[in-house]
């Protein structure tokens, strides 16, 4: 090495089971000759010694126990003892050879390994291509045989995945069912012990924290090197997540040799892209300079129309769960391979009944000669600046020469983009690419405001070949939607004015920008519940109280749908409107974009005309939609309850109360509603019994913490808690179901603190204690509890029956809608005041946000408050009528507008320049009876800074850093003028936040930049400075839930990596209780500049 010589010594011994002859003297001669065998074979060992008369006891071990024991005598020779094994010795069995010479203890082992082969099918390709082009059907015969090639029935799981996953987790089956022994019965030796000094000394142990650092090492590409052998390790240091719905190419290969960039996993082409380089120049000299703005090529004509587009990038081409062989013992599986260009890895796994069983793997890649490859971003944002680059790659062995061409269009109605590119930038490229190379080509975008979503379609085309991909992109906003809301009830006879002030006055900000402005209106309050529904079913995250709020909305939606036919063909027509197929036809098509909208912009998603929302809503309402949706939602609750019967907030935190008393409380409203499944279905009620069990101890719990640490006399105080009361409202839903005597004094004392302090508590907590004791037969507390709170309640014309002092808070129980909500529930039920319902309902439809009420568990205790008088559906169909602005609105003569037949019920809106601020002045003549329910509803954007309070106790700072390794180790310093980011660079995000009280149920998210990509990939539990969270990375953002947040100074890193070139908003992080929303802090927006 370097002109040094340099040598190694080994020695070994060499020796032959031949003979008896001793190799080599040697106290204990042991070798394995034969330990993998077949029931009838042997297996094998040399044992020998070199002294005389030595006395061995040889032991079979089998299953644990020993089998077999007898004595060999050895003198100065070596002996080959060989083993029959036989069928029964199948899952291993071990040999023990021991003796003793000289006060000395020998002994050797070793396991016989016996595999299962008699088990095993023989699975073979009987046809297979490992080359497809994409989008192409094929058909696959494999072959399943017996282990002795016998035929044999067998039932096959099988699927076809993209390869580039992974890398983020591998996929591995497990059918581990015959079990492998190996030894566990040994002899030992107390003889000779061995004693240390040690020293007398107090407990003065200080623990101290070493980070470990780490510097710069060689690049071992997964193997690992020691001085004596080497090893291969399938660990993954860092993955770069891409955005969904097909695996993206690495920042290497999409850059020049001679730039510096990014070592980005490298799934997809491999068969291409190790053969193949980037060629130093890109097309040629006119491409360049058009690139670089200098001079701009004139259009060429070229006709695309004939190019086949690229469109279908699922991960999974297939799952097939169930097949079977056929008379010949095959397995055909037919299947059209998704459009990506990229590895396929297909996993295969049999079994017959009686339990044989075999795996097969096998990979195949998807390509074209000529192949398009786009390093398109997760999402774009409003007002960035972004290159987007394609590299074009030529596996065929030809010199290429051809036309490229961009086309972006708006994803919602498919209309051309024609204001995105930057200036002199042209649709259409030159393009040149040698045999077996790659050349890149790029756009200069500019992202205008306004589109919600845009769909990208490159196309290229030289000779005969040719290539195209399209696909969809959500567009961010760095503005804020803001919902304003106005009730308007009518009641009897009269003609009322309303003035919508902040409509009135919108004129007056420059950078507001109207969104939306909706009315709606009908004789029965229900129906407001139902709009409400789609956000519960839709909501994004994957808390247990959200995916509770799922199955809650999903059982309230078939329940409805079941029991009111003439509702039922309500949704049927607004499902089946033929007017509303731009938006539901594009979504439901690109679930990612969907997913990324719903997050992000998800007033997209209300469509823009009101047929479009309508279907949307019957679709939710269409019965095999909601089986299955209702099914999924049931077994993710069932899957996140613990096995002692609490539900955590997320996964990996330890089981709320809160919480489980939540969902308890949900399963009794719908209980209580009539929903039949709660009762009937076998899962869902023995999940609820496992919690009422788990609620029942720990209340017991709490009473035995009383007794144990308090006096007779303290006993008697005021020990009643916010969870003890909401355990007794919860718990009064399931009366039928008995409490148990291990519980029944810590009930009966807690139902007693109740009935004596109840008056102490707030109006939620007074709210839950009577309809707790009124369904506990207590007679006299609920009334004066219902009393008390008419008494102490506000009556106003416009806004209905109230409590000023309901506020909201950082707590749980501090939730202006929940209480709001309990109380109609409070008066419908212990007090059967219908009048104080109504007014109670006023106040919660002003609270409304368009279709939800700001959060789902509100969400979820209004519907409940709403449909609980909802079932009179065909109230009156009397139509009021409405001036806005001076204008007649008539539903009628509204060409988007359909009143349905015997509700009354329509709703209609405006968008953007269609929105004029003398329409705040409302309007509304009734001319018979009864209550009328009206809103108008207006939404707009405006900058962060104008809508967000000042003060709050959730303070944020947000930094940016790269990460440098240097001498010193790795190191980061701050983006600044000097320190620009590079494509390639890692970032460190660092987010300090500074909170001056206990908070509970927090939710922060921070935004990043289009131009960068995550790093951690994987959603998990984590634990740091006393913290606990749960960190969620998404396609545009990363989320930290916290249950609990103590009062304090947290930081928190993560990284990130640069993709791409150009003038990037970064976003803000938020931070709001995700049940107190209007509680929330923003950081500072950041701009970032990435150069080449």
């Amino acid at each position: 090495a370097f002109g040094n010589k340099v040598s190694n010594k080994h020695f070994f011994n060499v020796f032959t089971d031949k003979g008896k002859k001793m190799p080599f003297n040697v106290i204990s001669l042991f070798s394995t000759v034969k330990t993998y065998c077949e029931p009838g074979e042997d297996a094998q060992f040399l044992i020998g010694s070199s002294y005389k008369n030595v006395t061995v006891l040889y032991e079979i071990e089998h299953k644990g126990e020993i089998v077999s024991s007898e004595y060999l005598k050895i003198s100065k020779e070596q002996k080959l003892i060989k083993i029959p094994v036989k069928e029964k010795h199948r899952g291993n069995f071990s040999v023990h050879f021991i003796f003793i010479k000289n006060n000395r203890y020998y002994n050797q082992n070793a396991v016989v390994h016996v595999p299962f082969t008699n088990k095993n099918l023989d699975i073979k390709f009987e046809t297979f291509r490992d080359k497809l082009y994409p989008g192409e059907k094929e058909q696959w015969r494999i072959k399943i045989k017996g282990y002795k090639g016998d035929k044999v029935a067998a039932e096959m799981l099988a699927t076809l995945y993209d390869a580039s996953l992974d890398q983020f987790k591998k996929n591995y089956w497990n059918f581990n069912i015959y079990n492998s022994y190996y030894t566990s019965r040994t002899w030992r030796t107390g003889t000779f012990n061995s004693l240390n000094s040690s020293l007398l000394k107090r407990d003065l142990d200080v623990s101290i924290y070493v980070p470990n650092l780490t510097y710069d090492s060689f690049n071992w590409f997964g193997f690992q090197y020691y001085a004596g052998y080497y090893g291969y390790s399938g660990g993954l240091d860092e993955v770069v997540v891409y955005s969904a719905g097909k695996p993206r190419r690495g920042g290497r290969k999409m850059s020049m040799k001679k730039e510096k960039s990014m070592d980005a996993p490298e799934p997809v082409m491999e068969s291409v892209s190790d053969e193949m380089e980037m060629e130093e120049d890109i097309g040629n000299s006119k491409q360049d300079k058009t690139l670089s703005g200098e001079v701009v090529r004139e259009e060429t004509s070229e006709d695309f129309s004939e190019v086949k587009v690229r469109t279908n990038f699922n991960e999974t081409a297939f799952f097939y769960p169930h097949l079977k062989t056929n008379e010949e013992g095959e397995v055909i599986i037919e299947f059209t391979v998704p459009e990506s260009l990229t590895k396929w890895k297909m996993m295969g796994f049999a079994t017959t009944k009686d339990l044989k069983f075999g795996s097969i793997t096998n990979e195949l890649i998807t390509q074209k000669d000529l192949m398009l490859l786009p390093n398109e971003p997760r999402f774009f944002r409003e007002n960035d600046k972004i290159t987007f680059p394609v590299k074009i790659s030529n596996v065929s062995d030809m010199d290429l020469s051809g036309m490229v061409k961009l086309e972006l269009f708006d994803a919602i109605t498919l209309e051309p983009v024609s204001n995105i590119f930057a200036k002199k930038e042209k649709e259409t490229q030159d393009f040149e690419v040698k045999a077996k190379k790659n050349t890149l080509v790029s756009w200069k975008l500019e992202i205008p405001e306004g589109v919600g979503a845009i769909m990208y379609k490159v196309v290229a085309k030289a000779g005969d070949f040719s290539d195209g991909e399209q696909k969809a992109l959500p567009v961010l906003t760095n503005r804020m939607l803001v919902t304003e809301s106005m009730p308007l009830p009518v009641r009897g006879k009269e003609t009322k004015t309303y003035k919508f002030e902040k409509l009135i006055n919108s004129g007056k900000s420059k950078t507001l920008r109207h969104h939306k402005l909706t009315l709606e209106f009908t004789s029965n309050p229900a129906w407001y519940a139902i709009q409400a529904l789609p956000y519960l079913m839709e909501y994004p995250y994957e808390c247990t109280e959200q995916t509770f709020s799922r199955f809650y909305a999903n059982s309230i939606a078939s329940h409805i749908a079941n029991s009111s036919p003439k509702i039922k063909r309500v949704f049927d027509s607004w499902k089946n409107t033929p007017d509303s197929k731009a938006l539901l036809s594009n979504l439901e098509k690109n679930q990612e974009l969907k997913a990324v909208l719903l997050e992000e912009t998800p007033w997209v998603l209300d469509g823009k005309s009101e047929n479009e929302r309508k279907k949307r809503v019957g679709l939710l309402f269409d019965l095999n939609r909601m089986g299955n949706e209702l099914g999924r939602a049931l077994r993710k609750v069932q899957k996140a309850q613990k096995f002692n019967g609490g539900w955590p907030w997320f996964k990996g935190m330890p089981e709320s109360r809160y919480i489980t008393q939540h969902i308890v409380t949900g399963m009794g409203h719908l209980d209580k509603l009539g929903v039949k499944a709660i009762r009937e279905d076998d899962q869902t009620w023995q999940m609820l019994q496992k919690a009422l069990g788990y609620l029942d101890t720990r209340i017991k719990e709490d009473y035995n913490y009383l007794k144990k640490h308090y006096s007779k006399e303290e006993m008697k105080r005021n020990n009643l808690s916010y969870t003890a009361i909401q355990y007794l409202y919860g718990r009064s839903y399931f009366t039928d179901l008995p409490i148990p005597l291990k519980s029944k004094e810590a009930f009966d004392y807690y139902k007693g603190q109740a009935e004596k302090y109840w008056l102490s508590q707030s109006k939620y907590m007074q709210g839950m204690i009577a309809l707790g004791l009124h369904r506990y037969n207590s007679k006299t507390i609920p009334a004066d509890i219902v009393k008390s709170l008419k008494e102490h309640s506000t009556s106003h014309e416009e806004l209905g029956m109230y409590w000023k002092d309901n506020v909201g808070g950082y707590y749980w129980y501090q939730a202006p809608i929940e209480t709001h909500a309990l109380m109609i529930e409070v008066f419908d039920e212990v007090a059967q005041d219908q009048a104080s319902v109504n007014d109670l309902k006023i106040w919660l439809l002003k609270q409304k946000q368009t279709q939800d009420w700001k959060t789902t568990k509100a969400t979820t205790e209004a519907v409940f408050a709403l449909l609980m008088r909802g079932s009179d559906w065909l109230a009156s169909d009397k139509l009021v009528e409405i001036k806005m602005g001076g204008q007649i609105i008539d539903p009628t003569k509204m060409d988007d507008v359909k009143v349905e037949a015997g509700t009354g019920y329509f709703k209609t809106s405006w968008s953007g320049g269609d929105i004029k601020p003398e329409m705040g002045n409302v309007t509304v003549t009734k001319t018979d009876e009864g209550v009328s329910w009206g809103a108008v509803y207006w939404q707009y954007f405006e900058q962060l800074d104008k809508i967000t309070p000042h003060e709050t106790p959730l303070k944020l700072k947000k930094q940016l850093f790269i990460e440098k390794l240097t001498e010193r180790g790795k190191v980061i310093e701050p983006i600044s003028d000097k320190n620009q980011l590079k494509i390639g660079d890692k970032i460190i995000v660092r987010i300090e936040l500074r909170v001056d009280r206990r908070m509970e149920y927090i939710h922060m998210k921070d935004m990043r930049a289009s131009g960068f990509e995550p790093i951690n990939v994987i959603s998990t539990y984590k634990w740091q400075d006393g913290l606990g969270y749960y960190e969620s990375t998404k396609d545009a953002a990363t989320n930290f839930f916290m249950e609990g947040l103590p009062k304090g100074t947290f930081v928190f890193e993560y990284p990130l990596r640069v993709t791409h070139e150009g003038n990037f908003s970064n976003g803000v992080t938020t931070i709001q209780c995700m049940y107190a929303p209007e509680f929330t802090s923003h950081s500072e927006g950041i701009r970032v500049e990435v150069e080449k």
